[in-house]
């Protein structure tokens, strides 16, 4: 347990690094013209930048949400100094994906600790108001004015973005990290099906050739996968079912539609965060009941880990899922639309190795092939989406 605190430790360092270095983020409202670029220090600007969920959190509120669009104007934008604006864009990167792999990591380890995946996402859920409310009652953050009508217009989005998050942790305490990751990467087919059921998007045949090798990819490793389990299977297909319905309604609710004051993206982030919480406490409550306290004191009892070491590893859990969130906007105001999408596809491939390698986990022939397809196949759909946009 002393080398997993002190791992904690380097991570929470980590955080505050990403909370002080020089940011650019963009105002979050889908298909509006509300959408301004933000950079400079955080004392200068008073924005700190959030982004996805999981992988899943930063894609449905950015690439389907129209933080894309942020990042296309980002790139038209003129250079700076180069050299540091390279450095900062590789700090954004490596900083995403170590907290995402982090986030992994403490998560599977918490799931491991104590079987409660509706609690431990609560507890997660909640760590980022422990974030977002000191920054706006300290001015650091403006904070954001809604109505009551704006709140019934982002329950919705709220109610997706909560089946999201709980559908991740408990894939991922179901079954293996990597092969939640890998159903994972079939979300683009859920997407292009309900933007055409709701939105009634009809995209280029090159898109939908593109999802023929996701579907085919997770199919070959669902069947070859040694850690198969129908529950882990489910959940990340209800993770990837609301992620896609997340972008969808953000589009449908508020294409061109100004919703409160001060709701940037990293506000828009922070609200969500907010109500979900309020979603997902009565959902554990009803699921599991108070069944962590007991849980909590039978782990420390059996030495596995003391007071100190679990409490920490759970804060820990959620601490990084809202570290990555944020510093995943902050990449992808950074860099190009392509350059994001090979960054996720790539970030995919770090935390499938990274969680092999932390938990030992086999991994057949089959699976290894199936999960190379569909990442690789994510990575076409993302470019076909990118090159239809531009025409």
């Amino acid at each position: 347990t002393n080398n997993m605190v002190f791992t904690m430790k380097k991570t929470v360092a980590l955080l505050a690094i990403a909370a002080t270095v020089s940011t650019s983020a963009s105002a979050f409202v889908p298909g509006s013209n509300n959408v301004k670029a933000y950079s400079g220090s955080v004392a200068s600007t008073k924005q700190m930048p959030v982004a996805s969920l999981t992988t899943s959190s930063s894609r449905s509120l950015s690439a389907n949400g129209g933080a894309r669009k942020m990042a296309e104007a980002a790139s038209e934008e003129p250079a700076g100094n180069g050299l540091a604006e390279t450095m900062q864009t590789g700090v954004y990167f490596a900083l995403w994906y170590l907290f995402n792999i982090g986030y992994n990591i403490y998560n599977k380890q918490a799931l491991n600790a104590l079987s409660l995946p509706w609690t431990i996402a609560t507890l997660q859920m909640a760590t980022g108001i422990a974030y977002f409310v000191p920054m706006w009652l300290l001015g650091i953050r403006k904070a954001p004015k809604l109505s009551m009508g704006d709140l019934k217009t982002l329950l919705p989005i709220a109610l997706c973005h909560t089946g999201v998050h709980v559908g991740a942790v408990i894939a991922l305490g179901a079954g293996a990290v990597s092969f939640a990751h890998i159903v994972k990467a079939s979300e683009p087919v859920v997407t292009c099906g309900l933007n055409a059921l709701l939105l009634g998007q009809v995209l280029p045949l090159p898109v939908y050739l593109t999802l023929l090798p996701i579907i085919g990819g997770v199919a070959i490793a669902s069947m070859k996968e040694l850690s198969f389990t129908v529950l882990a299977l489910a959940s990340a297909m209800l993770s990837n079912v609301s992620s896609a319905a997340r972008g969808v309604l953000s589009k449908k609710t508020m294409s061109g539609k100004q919703i409160g004051e001060n709701l940037d993206a990293q506000n828009l982030y922070a609200v969500l965060t907010a109500m979900s919480t309020c979603i997902l406490i009565p959902l554990m409550l009803a699921v599991e009941g108070t069944a962590f306290i007991p849980a909590f004191k039978s782990v420390v009892a059996a030495g596995d880990f003391t007071n100190k070491s679990l409490a920490t590893l759970l804060a820990f859990g959620g601490a990084s899922y809202y570290a990555y969130n944020e510093v995943a906007f902050l990449a992808l105001g950074k860099v190009n639309p392509v350059t994001h999408a090979v960054g996720n596809t790539i970030k995919r491939v770090v935390i499938i190795v990274a969680s092999v390698v932390a938990f030992k986990t086999p991994m057949s022939t089959g699976s290894i092939i199936g999960s190379s397809i569909a990442i690789f196949g994510t990575l076409l759909y993302s470019l076909a989406m990118n090159a239809t946009k531009k025409k």
